[in-house]
């Protein structure tokens, strides 16, 4: 990994607020070919097959979210070999763990995997697993795509660890895009009491506090399933800006909490939009919400690769939803580190994946060469109608470069 520049800010995650031009304009120096051209490298035998490792929650609370990357890469898989199931003449083999969410799994499936002779790991859904994950790439130089784990602490950890999803100063970023200025406002971030929540905290803090607004923060307990002394703490606190960060399946609990309580109506709320699951959940306060969308089915508008990725998936009997994406854009990322790089010399992947420019489903999208964050369009949205009619309307894409979050000082 080159040395970076300067780290102007740092972190997390979802959905801040306010516009920021997001430092260092990054050149693509896209690195060399693409799928199906360049060979295998390190001089192994074309037919030997390259392993992949899927670690991923296939259970557990981020189930539902492991599920749609996991279709996801299968369906990227297929785009990006055209069907083959090979890169550069090797059989692609993977084998899929569970890690439930809980990084112990998480490390053991992934030293087991490594111990077999695996080189490319990917996943996982959490973002406290993810934090785990990656010093095992540094640690055993093993190649590990990360995603849809949000932290930004994964960006630029090691020169071994890339993400094939969006990182919370995105979401933050993208925030800014429905908000108006900061200076003075009181701002609550709503999360959890976690490496997820915190991450967002730090997101909000440094990017809207560096504006000059308030920010403080109400967290819950991970496992928290009555949330009405959570909403009312944060109606208390009267903000003006409340940025709610959820993941899981107690979010109905949260939304309807904060009805109840009057969150909606005390004054402005975003939050990202979450997978199609969640839309009906707002209700008819999902009119009063102003989201901020890493991705939803139809967001990349007229992209051949979107609609290669939402083929496929439903072909194989799937459905497209919000990290759909990531498994895709992994699978992609993959197949060009073998076929670029190497089948088995993980450097030789690693220098074919920095400055690599490629069509998304999301659009155009880049992974910047000094810290591995993929730059991608983000989007901003409305949700239309109630109830199972629900369903998220476009208002704006965001290119990558707007986005883009500060580079991370190596080391």
């Amino acid at each position: 990994m080159r040395p970076s520049v300067t780290d102007t800010v740092r972190s997390r995650t979802v959905r801040v607020l306010t516009l920021i031009a997001a430092g260092a304009l990054v050149t693509a120096c896209s690195a060399a070919g693409t799928a199906g051209t360049a060979s295998s490298g390190s001089g192994s035998k074309a037919s030997a097959p390259v392993k992949v490792g899927l670690v991923y929650s296939r259970s557990g609370l981020l189930a539902a979210y492991g599920k749609q990357y996991e279709e996801g890469f299968k369906a990227g898989l297929a785009y990006a070999t055209h069907g083959t199931n090979k890169a550069g003449g090797h059989p692609i083999e993977v084998t899929e763990q569970d890690d439930a969410g809980d990084p112990a799994k998480a490390v053991a499936a992934t030293k087991t995997l490594v111990g077999k002779g695996y080189k490319i790991i990917a996943g996982t859904t959490d973002s406290g697993v993810a934090l785990q994950m990656a010093p095992l790439a540094e640690q055993n130089k093993v190649l590990y795509v990360s995603g849809p784990a949000a932290t930004d602490a994964v960006t630029g950890v090691n020169g071994y660890t890339f993400r094939s999803g969006r990182q919370s100063y995105q979401d933050t970023l993208t925030a800014g895009a429905l908000l108006g200025d900061a200076k003075g406002k009181k701002v609550i971030v709503l999360s959890q009491n976690s490496a997820f929540g915190q991450a967002n905290v730090d997101a909000v803090k440094a990017v809207l506090g560096g504006k000059g607004a308030k920010v403080d923060s109400v967290l819950a307990p991970p496992s928290a399933t009555d949330l009405t002394p959570f909403a009312r703490q944060t109606r208390a606190a009267e903000p003006d800006l409340v940025f709610v960060a959820w993941a899981g399946a107690t979010a109905p609990a949260l939304w309807t909490a904060l009805d109840q309580q009057g969150v909606l109506d005390a004054g402005k709320v975003v939050t990202g939009l979450a997978g199609t699951a969640s839309y009906p959940i707002f209700g008819k306060g999902g009119s009063k919400v102003s989201f901020l969308a890493h991705y939803f089915p139809g967001a990349g508008g007229d992209n051949p690769v979107e609609k290669a990725m939402l083929d496929g998936i439903s072909k194989a009997g799937g459905t497209p939803d919000l990290f759909s994406p990531d498994g895709f854009t992994a699978a992609q990322m993959i197949v060009h580190a073998i076929e670029a790089g190497s089948a088995t010399d993980t450097d030789a992947m690693v220098k074919a994946l920095e400055g690599w420019s490629f069509e998304g489903p999301k659009g155009k999208e880049q992974i910047r060469a000094e810290d591995h964050a993929l730059l991608q369009p983000m989007f901003t949205a409305r949700l239309k109608g109630t109830g199972s009619a629900a369903e998220p309307e476009l208002i704006d894409s965001i290119p990558m470069a707007a986005v883009a979050p500060a580079v991370k000082a190596a080391g």
